[in-house]
């Protein structure tokens, strides 16, 4: 199998750059018509996979919104992942996790081992009990030709404190995860597979992806105030591939499938104006 960040490149080019969040938030369910229960949640993924894993490179389920209703949610979870590769989509997992030892390669094996129920193309993880607490995820990526997305300067207001602080050689906490993460994907054509998180409206978080060769998920549009005309000025210069992702936004279309797909499609064409000017 080819590595990630040649697959997401190929999808990329075919279809646009654009990741749909799947957020099932209750409120959602219950806009869509539906209870907020186990067959609730796997009805509304149907809809939504069927509406948009066809048409965007990547679908990103957020996995607190599956856990929350316990096996079953889990059950609805596996089944999501399946349905959405076996369409085309690039998976990329929000699950945001981050531990060390024993525990971190548990987590790793969860979502990047083929022998998982759970395996998805790409993992979100948590930097901040150190990068090196992070090996077993890179490890097993290698391994299996995934992806991993390490969080650097989220969308979040209450992150930007963090993010935004400057260390010893005067970099922003943010840059400097970005850089000791670049040399990841040194010589990996056509970009590397571990990627950063850098919110569109993150601006201020000091982060320069100049020298970045890998993707960076740019969460942000839609609902958190982030737009696709915001792209081109927020992510200038940088040389991997910008993965804009948007979620409440897209599934508020819901729950006509037509509707959402039409949603998708538009934002998706949206952005690929916008970042035309980025990788120009």
């Amino acid at each position: 199998m080819e590595s990630f960040g040649a697959r997401l490149a190929t999808l990329v080019d075919e279809r646009g750059p654009f990741c749909v969040g799947l957020d099932p938030h209750p409120s959602l369910l219950e806009a869509w018509g539906l209870p907020v229960t186990p067959d609730g949640l796997a009805r509304f993924c149907d809809t939504a996979v069927e509406a948009v894993a066809e048409t965007v490179a990547v679908v990103k389920p957020q996995s607190a919104f599956f856990e929350r209703f316990g096996s079953a949610g889990i059950a609805v979870l596996e089944s999501t992942i399946r349905q959405s590769r076996k369409r085309g989509a690039l998976v990329l997992l929000d699950a945001k996790r981050g531990d060390i030892g024993s525990t971190a390669s548990a987590y790793a094996s969860a979502y990047l081992d083929p022998a998982s129920p759970l395996y998805s193309d790409a993992v979100t993880v948590n930097p901040y009990l150190g990068l090196g607490a992070l090996e077993a995820f890179f490890d097993l990526a290698t391994r299996h030709n995934s992806g991993v997305f390490v969080l650097a300067a989220t969308s979040n207001p209450d992150g930007r404190a963090l993010q935004a602080a400057r260390m010893a050689d005067g970099a922003t906490v943010a840059q400097g995860i970005v850089d000791q993460l670049a040399g990841r994907n040194a010589g990996a054509e056509p970009i590397g597979s571990i990627g950063v998180v850098v919110g569109i409206t993150a601006g201020d978080a000091g982060v320069d992806l100049s020298g970045f060769h890998g993707p960076v998920l740019a969460p942000g549009l839609g609902a958190q105030g982030g737009r696709p005309e915001d792209l081109a000025a927020v992510f200038a210069g940088t040389k991997g591939i910008v993965l804009p992702t948007s979620s409440r936004e897209i599934l508020g279309h819901g729950p006509n499938v037509a509707s959402l797909r039409e949603a998708a499609v538009a934002t998706r064409e949206a952005c690929r104006r916008a970042l035309t000017a980025v990788h120009r």
